[in-house]
């Protein structure tokens, strides 16, 4: 276990993959000892221990979209609760998917409030979910100090994951952000602090303007930002004028 938010009158408990560094969520609401598992990491045995120590009835498996290191939800098949997501996470992942969410849809699990906010650009079948007392959980789109890339399997550009970030920082300033990799923030840190957000914003210039490749292709680096595991994100304009998110590891600078 590496962290627990208690919101009342929801526990947010948080388990992180020690390479990877993605998160599984376990949310329970106290009124009920109900509760709910956000995505699957392969590390389930502290929420686990949690589930039993507190007899706490799962009632929903919650998948933000198809990537390996938020799928691997074995461990909690047991619970015979139902899986939910996005209509193309199932296929893409190849595993059942037991109900599909359309964009605002709003459903009631365990008591809680749950909406599904479709938030494309690092993945076409990405789903944030907004949970009344808890705060939103954003998968790989919007993380503490970063963004998430676009050009992972599955990724649509750079347009669609902007809007998909604005639209979670209009949720408000005390919103707070339980991200798929690394540690929770809030709507006013990100809006106050995430060079990637400060660099969108209308009549701002990149900082960049550099020549670099990416993958081996040329571009212009705009901005050479954080990412969440302590190395860097880019943003950069292929020759094309594609422009995307990548990781830093993926860029050579001149």
């Amino acid at each position: 276990m590496t962290g627990v938010t208690s919101t009342a009158p929801v526990e947010v408990h948080r388990a992180e993959h020690p390479d990877w560094l993605s998160n599984t969520y376990l949310l329970i609401n106290r009124a009920n000892t109900q509760g709910v598992l956000i995505d699957g990491n392969g590390v389930g045995a502290p929420l686990l221990d949690r589930i039993d120590a507190l007899g706490v009835e799962i009632k929903a498996i919650l998948l933000t979209h198809h990537h390996m290191d938020h799928v691997m939800i074995e461990d909690y098949l047991r619970f015979g609760a139902p899986v939910i997501a996005h209509p193309d996470t199932g296929p893409l992942a190849g595993i059942h998917v037991d109900r599909v969410l359309a964009d605002g849809e709003v459903v009631d699990v365990a008591g809680l409030s749950i909406e599904a906010l479709y938030t494309p650009g690092h993945a076409y079948d990405h789903i944030s979910f907004l949970i009344e007392g808890a705060g939103v959980f954003t998968g790989d789109v919007l993380f503490k100090g970063t963004v998430g890339g676009t050009r992972a399997p599955g990724g649509t550009h750079l347009a669609d994951l902007r809007a998909s970030v604005d639209r979670l920082l209009a949720l408000g300033p005390d919103t707070v952000i339980h991200p798929g990799h690394r540690e929770p923030t809030t709507v006013a840190a990100e809006l106050a602090e995430n060079p990637f957000v400060l660099a969108w914003q209308p009549g701002v210039e990149p900082p960049l303007h550099e020549q670099v490749t990416v993958a081996g292709e040329p571009a212009e680096l705009l901005l050479w930002g954080p990412d969440y595991d302590g190395t860097h994100k880019a943003w950069v304009r292929l020759a094309d004028g594609v422009e995307h998110t990548v990781g830093g590891s993926r860029v050579v600078r001149q």
